[in-house]
């Protein structure tokens, strides 16, 4: 097959995705790379766009926002980066659903050769993301608590790993006894698997009436009114995925009585938004990968020819851990 990327022309289900001629005849622009995929990373955002939940610039559109791949050709300008170079990037337009694609350089940044391209494309979003919530968003101290939601995921299962690493207890949800059975083989102190409506009962009794300090919130719509109720006083809920749909809107009233609590919808890409806040993100991640202390879970691995099939997997959670598209 020549080259090819995915594109679709109107929301909807995975048989909307339609595969097109990819970029790499074209012109490469002063600024830009062109970079020869080697994997890509899937992330539950690319369904969001798919079907609408987040709007895109303008239909057709490409889908998705990171991969892994070997530079093979360099633009005008761009002196920081080689042909024959190994690099990665997690965001931009997006389409990284392709086999080769022009990227502005600056938002392409080095991966280490020891790192395996799949795992890499199952690190580059999914921990900036985590370093982000962790470290950024949330500050979590040793000795916090702090309750994952959709623990058995791509940033769940990292998020727990790096909060024990942090010093952090962590409490797990997951959605199957065989996925929390996942959370706690990664180190989550309890990992749990009960409906909603038991978990904020079962979060006090484990906390001594205290609650959580800090929820990492992304499942929506179906777990909102359990996080509200499993939040400590002057808590964080940082919501960062709508897994059931949207959550509800929050008064501020509810924010009072619910104990002064603190809720965030961030946004990875606002608290690294410059090429140096990147690279320094992922040198974080990279650390805590060569260090032993987090660790890529691949659940599963699709041909990129297969991307729908692999979206109908995620989004009817038949899947664990992190998913990589292979060309």
């Amino acid at each position: 097959m020549n080259d090819f990327r995915f594109v679709f022309a109107r929301t909807g289900g995975p048989e909307v995705l339609e595969t097109a001629p990819a970029d790499a005849a074209a012109d490469l622009q002063p600024g830009q790379v062109r970079v020869r995929h080697e994997a890509i990373g899937f992330n539950l955002i690319d369904i969001y766009f798919r079907t609408g939940v987040n709007p895109v610039n303008a239909l057709p559109s490409g889908i998705g926002l990171e991969a892994v791949g070997t530079v093979e050709a360099v633009g005008e300008g761009v002196d920081y980066l080689s042909p024959g170079q190994r690099v990665g990037y997690a965001t931009g337009e997006l389409g990284s659903y392709s086999t080769v694609r022009n990227m502005p350089a600056d938002l392409v940044f080095p991966v280490p050769d020891w790192l395996p391209a799949d795992l890499g494309a199952a690190l580059l979003t999914k921990g900036m993301t985590t370093d982000m919530l962790v470290n950024q968003c949330a500050k979590v101290q040793p000795g916090q608590t702090a309750l994952v939601l959709a623990a058995a995921g791509g940033v769940g299962s990292l998020l727990v790993q790096w909060l024990k690493a942090a010093g952090a207890r962590v409490i797990a949800h997951a959605g199957s006894p065989e996925k929390a059975a996942r959370a706690a083989a990664l180190g989550a102190d309890e990992a749990l698997s009960c409906p909603y409506d038991e978990l904020p009962a079962q979060v006090k009794a484990l906390t001594g009436g205290r609650k959580a300090n800090v929820i990492f919130e992304s499942v929506g719509a179906d777990s909102w009114a359990a996080s509200m109720r499993c939040i400590a006083r002057t808590g964080l809920i940082a919501s960062f995925g709508n897994a059931s749909g949207r959550p509800p809107a929050v008064t501020t009233r509810e924010l009072a009585d619910a104990g002064s609590i603190f809720v965030t919808r961030p946004n990875t890409f606002h608290y690294n938004d410059s090429r140096e806040k990147r690279i320094a993100a992922m040198d974080r991640v990279f650390r805590m990968v060569e260090q032993g202390l987090i660790r890529a879970d691949i659940g599963q691995r699709f041909a990129l020819k297969d991307a729908a099939a692999a979206h109908s997997a995620v989004e009817s959670r038949q899947t664990v851990g992190s998913t990589v598209l292979l060309p």
